[in-house]
């Protein structure tokens, strides 16, 4: 009996044998996952933070060009976890979908470094900022192949994100009350490994592109991704892993809204017990989700309802009659979409921090000393330094005190967490749309609207810029992680990695609206303004990117509100209060 319960139901170890506690799984070998995420992280955040200057200053695209090639990209990277996810879920597993992904990243990487290395793959040297001069943007051959080596990057970074935070959570036992509690600070630590590997990568590796050459910069980037590779594979004798069934869950979802459609004009039963379920008993071979039945969104409690008596589940038309845990499923699915589209937003004041701001930054003095220059795609390392900080003390010292007087296992609920840090965001757009005018002003006292960034700093310290990051990072904290904890806690068991992906989604139809947003600015402000645009043309001097802010900060707190309406509304999947002993508080995390 003491063997059996030491099984881990519904995972298993790599040779397909039942997992067991204490040897797979658990918060030690998860180390290896969030090791791996960290040298992600290290690979990729100095691309986004350092890419519009590559695509300005070496591809020779415009400013506003230059940040739609960013968030494109970043946008198709996000919005491909979908896909990754699907495969996870249903076909491949979570731990193979990671391995490809980070193997994609790594050829694409290698494109990237080989093209920024010889100077026939791209344009001609130039002073993208001297007005008499002709840049030659990259075009034929060599853009297809950036184009290709960029995607392949997106592919790679979509697939690692859609299957390896699940594949951590994997780890750990929803039924066990104390590992709950280990998964919830395992979402922590996995911020606090995106932010170890961002610092890395927004210091040193920003660094080394700025002073030493993008080449060198892309290559130590590939080394990364390579190192994150071989270590996520080091783990695999001793990982928890999700059994593949091969049946897609989401389909079940979709079976849910067909039915209730078709039997829409159904009375209700008056008795819940009516509707239709299969039998525990008869079904207690099988692994099989229970949950019970909810007085929400009703409507689609009529894919339930029997019109004849079942005697045999396998006569049932799943399209015409579902499960009451099913239809359940299919209600939280439906609840979370509001809560999805409520964060968008977040994303859209995010991809502003990856490509104005840098911008920016390149106007400003960035000296540290005399002798030492903090480039300006190295600021974000301001909110990770913090986030270094503040993500321990939140983890061990925040969630338990909080949990005293709440019962949650997380110290607040998913939902609270994520409104915080969209109140966070707008704030950080309201920061940032204060220092431009800060900025510009300073720019019209000297005299040096029209001076070159980098080679004639205008006398403001790039440092003003830390508020707007700082404050985000805080956001990041919240949302981000948050979002990330409540998908994958909410979600039904066959859709784990695709429900973490409405977080990567999220952010992905974000810096889609991003781009989309900068064109309707432009568009409407044309005949308003001398560059013929907010947003337009190569001199931020000139432009008007702090209206831009001010135009996200009112959209972030119009929004913070749409978002409330909606969270009062939802009913989590179970009760996050878990019977919490005081011998557990302190979990033992092995870092």
């Amino acid at each position: 009996m003491e063997e059996k319960a030491e099984l881990v139901e519904g995972k298993v170890d790599w040779k397909g044998r039942t997992a067991r506690k204490h040897r797979h799984g658990g918060m030690s070998i998860s180390v290896l996952i969030l090791a791996a995420f960290a040298f992600e992280n290290m690979a990729t955040f100095a691309l986004n933070v350092n890419f519009i200057t590559y695509f300005n200053g070496v591809m020779h695209y415009n400013i506003a060009d230059a940040a739609n090639v960013l968030t494109n990209y970043l946008g198709t990277s996000y919005i491909l976890t979908i896909v990754v996810a699907f495969l996870a879920d249903t076909y491949i597993g979570r731990f193979k979908a990671t391995a490809v992904a980070a193997f994609v990243e790594f050829l694409g990487l290698g494109l990237l470094t080989i093209q920024a290395h010889y100077s026939k793959l791209k344009p001609p040297p130039c002073n993208i900022f001297d007005r008499t001069a002709v840049c030659e943007k990259v075009s034929g051959g060599n853009a297809v192949l950036m184009f290709s080596a960029l995607y392949l990057i997106a592919i790679g970074t979509g697939g690692i994100k859609a299957a390896l935070p699940a594949h951590g959570a994997d780890q750990f036992d929803e039924k066990d009350p104390k590992e709950v509690r280990q998964m919830s600070s395992y979402f922590n630590w996995f911020l606090l490994a995106t932010c170890l590997g961002g610092a890395v990568s927004l210091t040193f590796i920003v660094w080394v592109q700025d002073n030493r050459g993008f080449d060198l910069g892309f290559g130590m980037s590939t080394v990364a991704i390579f190192l994150g590779l071989i270590v996520f594979v080091g783990g695999l004798p001793r990982y928890r892993i999700q059994v593949i069934k091969g049946t897609n869950a989401l389909t079940k979802i979709f079976q849910v809204y067909v039915a209730s459609i078709r039997n829409r004009k159904l009375t209700h039963p008056g008795n819940p017990e009516e509707l239709y379920e299969i039998d525990r008993d008869k079904e207690a071979a099988v692994d099989q989700e229970f949950l019970p039945h909810r007085k929400t969104l009703r409507f689609l409690d009529k894919a339930a309802i029997q019109t004849t008596p079942v005697s045999n589940p396998e006569d049932v038309n799943p399209w015409k009659l579902c499960r009451v845990t099913q239809v359940e499923n299919a209600k939280i699915i439906l609840a979370m979409i509001p809560i999805f589209c409520s964060t968008i937003i977040v994303s859209t004041c995010l991809a502003q921090l990856q490509t104005f701001s840098i911008q920016q930054g390149l106007t400003m003095d960035t000296r540290i000393t005399n002798s030492f220059h903090i480039p300006p795609a190295s600021l974000p390392i301001i909110p990770v330094a913090f986030m270094l900080i503040i993500i321990p003390f939140y983890d061990r010292i925040f969630v338990p005190f909080a949990r005293k007087f709440t019962g949650h296992a997380t110290g607040i609920t998913h939902l609270q967490r994520i409104g915080v840090g969209l109140v966070l965001s707008s704030m950080s757009m309201a920061s940032a749309a204060l220092l431009e005018v800060k900025r510009k002003e300073t720019a019209r006292s000297h005299g040096m609207l029209d001076a070159i960034p980098v080679l004639e700093p205008l006398p403001i310290s790039v440092f003003w810029l830390s508020f707007q990051y700082l404050i985000f990072g805080i956001a990041d904290l919240f949302a981000v992680i948050g979002l990330l904890e409540f998908f994958y806690s909410e979600a039904p068991k066959g859709l784990k990695s695709l429900s973490t992906c409405f977080l990567w989604s999220s952010m992905s139809l974000g810096y889609f609206f991003s781009t989309i947003l900068i064109e309707i600015v432009n568009s409407a402000t044309k005949k308003l303004t001398s560059s013929k645009g907010w947003l337009a043309g190569n001199n931020i001097n000139r432009n008007h990117v702090n209206l831009f802010y001010w135009l996200l900060a009112i959209l972030s707190m119009i929004n913070f509100f749409n978002y409330l309406f909606w969270a009062k509304k939802y009913k989590y999947r179970h009760s996050q209060v878990q019977p919490v002993d005081a011998k557990e508080i302190n979990l033992s995390v092995v870092m």
